[in-house]
């Protein structure tokens, strides 16, 4: 996803942007022979260092969202570029089918070791949504080799984003992305339940508990619905992402969740391409947003090579390992540059900059801050966008403001048909400030609601985060004046 709204189909999510104001910060670039993601041309970018990037016409921007949760640790470092340049004088291609690599090696074994005994292997691949595909064909063949063929259901969660290839777009439940392709998603083998959105989805009266357990209890309906020995896991994001802009599940979500799963012999599976690999605090975002409970099978991308090479990659714990090694031997999933050397030796060197530099630390100490200052001048009594202002959450350096406007408050503001986090987005960017803006978050058809995410790299500084929030609720106060009746 690109950092400006992607989608301008089905009058939902990505896009009801103000596509005139996006086209004013692009203006005057040459005509491109790229079919952009977006109805707008692109500025260019140039170079980049740390959070900043110049683009080709002379400007300088501020990465508040790396990208889409991406560059953790900006660009340029150069302990990442010094590892690079080395690999390419070593072996800059080997396919995994002929050979192995020593960075791929080394990363697979700090990958594994990550775990603390979550993991006992992994595979790679080029990205968050083919490392979501290949979680659905490893789930599948671990079914297939250890003799219950009849396994072929998987249940995710509205509201959920798991990738944009056809498989993984049918296991999600993005309306706007699916849109155009309903009738190519398989609707036999992927089924869904509600989304762990409390904010949102929980009644009045229930408490945090009790909603809980009225989640635990459909899954387990719709294993019964299904046949619980047709299903083969339990899909989610460990924090949703894009979607429904960064929101955790509540306390002891996924603890029900494994135990429906372990209950009927299914699997347990996170989607961490987004949430994962630092960016909520944590190497896995399990360990402090998913009641600590380890998946059985876990995609990783984003965090996993920060921009620097486009990699992702499959762990999974030692019941799946042994029940692929033990029947057929071998994972049957694999793409030309899987496990691809420079990629590998890209994201070892991030890693260890994580590592080395105390960067968790840092996301932790940083996303305070960043949660402290939106509160403060977003909800302050003064705050022009206090009524609007529906939620703040996140952890880490991720993090999601929710805007509501269904109060009587907004019926002094016309919007003229454009979705209010998409405008923001246009806003941030005329002042030389990127973040996503988007909308469909506040029901599951994906048709109201908008939000704005945050989610700058892990070595941001104090005063990189008090200028990313003041840039920001400028560009949303600027919005509602230019907006009011």
């Amino acid at each position: 996803m690109s950092p400006v709204a992607t989608s301008h189909t089905n009058g939902s999510t990505d896009a009801a942007t103000d596509i005139q104001a996006i086209k004013a910060t692009a203006g005057g670039l040459k005509p491109t022979a790229i079919l952009s993601r977006t109805p707008w041309q692109p500025p260019i970018a140039r170079s980049g260092h740390g959070i900043y990037i110049e683009l080709q016409d002379g400007r300088t921007v501020i990465d508040a969202v790396g990208g889409a949760a991406v560059a953790c640790i900006g660009n340029g470092h150069p302990t990442v570029v010094k590892a690079i340049k080395e690999q390419v004088d070593k072996v800059s291609y080997v396919y995994n089918m002929q050979l192995s690599n020593e960075p791929a090696e080394e990363l697979a074994r700090y990958l594994v070791d990550s775990g603390k005994g979550a993991f006992a292997s992994c595979g790679f691949v080029s990205g968050g949504s083919e490392a979501m595909e290949a979680v659905i064909k490893l789930a599948r063949q671990y079914f297939y080799e250890t003799k219950q063929p009849q396994r072929t259901n998987f249940i995710a969660r509205q509201l959920s984003f798991h990738g944009n290839t056809l498989g993984t777009l049918a296991l999600a439940h993005h309306p706007a992305r699916r849109g155009p392709y309903e009738p190519n998603l398989n609707h036999e083998s992927f089924h869904h339940v509600s989304p762990a959105f409390a904010k949102r989805f929980k009644k009045p009266e229930e408490s945090e508990e009790a909603y809980v357990e009225r989640l635990r209890q459909e899954l387990e309906d719709k294993f019964q619905e299904l046949g619980p020995d047709t299903v083969i896991g339990f899909v989610a994001e460990t924090v949703v992402g894009a979607t429904t802009g960064v929101v955790p599940a509540p306390k002891g979500y996924f603890k029900a969740m494994k135990s429906v799963c372990d209950k009927y012999g299914a699997l347990f599976i996170l989607d961490e391409v987004m949430s994962g690999m630092g960016r909520m605090g944590s190497l896995h975002a399990w360990e402090t947003f998913g009641d600590g409970i380890a998946p059985d099978i876990q995609a990783v991308a984003k965090g996993l090579g920060g921009g620097y090479a486009s990699i992702g990659a499959v762990l999974m714990s030692q019941k799946i390992a042994d029940g692929i090694r033990d029947q057929n031997g071998f994972w049957k999933h694999g793409h030309t540059y899987q496990a691809h050397p420079i990629a590998c030796a890209a994201s070892l060197a991030v890693q260890k900059v994580i590592v080395e530099e105390n960067l968790l630390s840092s996301c932790q100490k940083q996303g305070e801050k960043l949660s402290k200052l939106l509160n403060e001048r977003l909800l302050s009594p003064n705050s022009p966008a206090a009524p609007f202002t529906f939620d703040i959450r996140g952890g880490g350096l991720f993090w999601g403001i929710e805007f509501d406007f269904t109060g009587p408050e907004a019926v002094a503001y016309d919007f003229k048909g454009k979705q209010f986090g998409g405008l923001v987005q246009a806003k941030a960017m005329s002042k030389n400030l990127v973040i996503i803006g988007m909308s469909g978050c506040a029901n599951v058809e994906g048709t109201k609601g908008d939000h704005c995410i945050l989610a700058p790299a892990y070595n941001v500084t104090d005063e990189e985060v008090e200028k990313i929030v003041g840039i920001f609720v400028e560009s949303v106060e600027e919005v509602l004046s230019e907006y009011r009746i």
